[in-house]
């Protein structure tokens, strides 16, 4: 049996037993923003390194004022990666072994859904992320990233295909782009989707981290470690920002990547954020700009697992992007949305990122690209967040590597 939370302002918890596992929050706490709280990490850094400005890390904490709950919809996932919203307010979700299903609002579960290619689950790879075309309801097509094993090696790979009518196909499934080369590695795929305003798809793919395959991301003449724009065929989207620089991809948007899982679109402004893993330390949340370099493995804030240093061991050189805000230590951020619903008022536009090795989901509020307070949500969940995407009915819906469908809201 799963367990209610019900969380009080001082922030202790009474526990009951029901059905379904809730967590109500009415913390009491003030507006968005005020961050006379002490940052939610308390952990001792694995680094000594400096920020590049004030707030760029282990900002105040803020408090939920709104009463919400977190409960849980259904426990019946197998490695849930990715999960979109299909027009209707349903969900499309990924499994990692390779198998995508529907969920109803209610969590009820579809049966696996016939006709993906082949993925290489070994690893970090499988069935990753995955996006709904804008015009779903006219010509019900689905795109997913996921990993292929090939001859040359491990590849991040995009595919399109038409869910069938009665929902149990994919129909005419077909890769469209891959992102090259290949590497023996069966880790640091990426990769999250969306699709911009124009129609264009966009979506990121990791470094494969490994030795070897690290000055990938520096390198723009290779896939690995960017985040790319093509077409819904795979081409090329015009007006990418390398498309007349002789030696580069003409798919490119930006570069230096390490492994990007989040990606989403700022509700007001309109621009591109993004989540990265560090290594040990150094997870990054960064404001994407088309043909800027994000640094990786040149400047990092983070440590190689053994404690070693990476390259140099600085975190600053002029040309290369600084992280809007990093964390030391990581909390392995994963898919990521903003919240554009008006239920609670003080989450508007607040961007909520779902941690792996961290356990919850942080909301950060930002203001002038800043991130300016920051509060944990499920904490007590014990669970590792792999994404998070906003439903029709206003609520932030996440899933876990253990199985769970959440449902956050009012």
């Amino acid at each position: 049996m799963n367990k209610i939370l019900f969380g009080l302002a001082t922030g202790m918890a009474l526990m009951a037993v029901s059905c379904n596992s809730s967590v109500k929050s009415n913390n009491g706490g003030g507006p968005a923003g005020d961050t006379a709280l002490a940052p939610v990490e308390t952990q001792a850094p694995n680094t000594k390194y400096k920020p590049a400005f004030a707030g760029q890390t282990r900002i105040g904490g803020v408090k939920t004022a709104t009463a919400y709950t977190g409960r849980v919809l259904s426990e019946g996932l197998t490695r849930p990666w990715g999960i979109a919203v299909l027009p209707d307010g349903r969900f499309l979700i990924t499994e990692k072994g390779g198998v995508m299903r529907i969920a109803a609002q209610d969590g009820t579960l579809g049966e696996a859904i016939k006709g993906l290619p082949k993925v290489n689950p070994a690893g970090q790879g499988g069935l990753l992320g995955l996006a709904i075309d804008p015009s779903f309801n006219d010509n019900r097509m689905v795109y997913w990233a996921f990993s292929e094993a090939t001859p040359q090696g491990n590849l991040t790979s995009l595919a399109k295909g038409r869910l069938s009518t009665d929902e149990k196909t994919i129909e005419q499934a077909q890769v469209i782009y891959r992102a090259t080369p290949a590497f023996n590695s069966n880790l640091h795929y990426g990769s999250r989707i969306l699709f911009d305003k124009t129609g264009n798809i966009i979506f990121s793919t990791g470094e494969r981290s490994i030795i070897e395959a690290r000055p990938q991301a520096q390198e723009l003449n290779s896939a690995l470690g960017k985040i790319i724009r093509i077409t819904t065929e795979g081409k090329p989207a015009p007006g990418n920002p390398f498309e007349n620089t002789p030696g580069a991809r003409p798919e490119l948007y930006s570069y230096g990547h390490r492994n990007v899982q989040g990606l989403a679109f700022h509700p007001v402004t309109g621009d591109l954020w993004d989540a990265e893993f560090g290594p040990r330390g150094g997870d990054e949340i960064n404001r994407v700009e088309p043909g800027k370099n994000y640094g990786w493995p040149i400047i990092t804030y983070g440590i190689e697992y053994s404690g070693a240093l990476i390259g140099d061991a600085i975190q600053q050189k002029e040309g290369l992007e600084q992280p809007v805000y990093y964390y030391d230590p990581v909390i392995s951020p994963s898919g990521i949305t903003f919240y554009d619903a008006d239920d609670i008022p003080e989450w508007k536009n607040n961007l909520f990122v779902a941690a792996l090795s961290g356990s919850h989901i942080a909301r950060l509020v930002i203001e002038h690209n800043k991130v300016v307070g920051e509060e944990r949500l499920l904490a007590g969940e014990s669970q590792r967040f792999r994404d998070i995407a906003q439903g029709k009915d206003g609520a932030l819906y996440a899933v876990t590597d253990e199985g769970r469908l959440y449902r956050i809201g009012k």
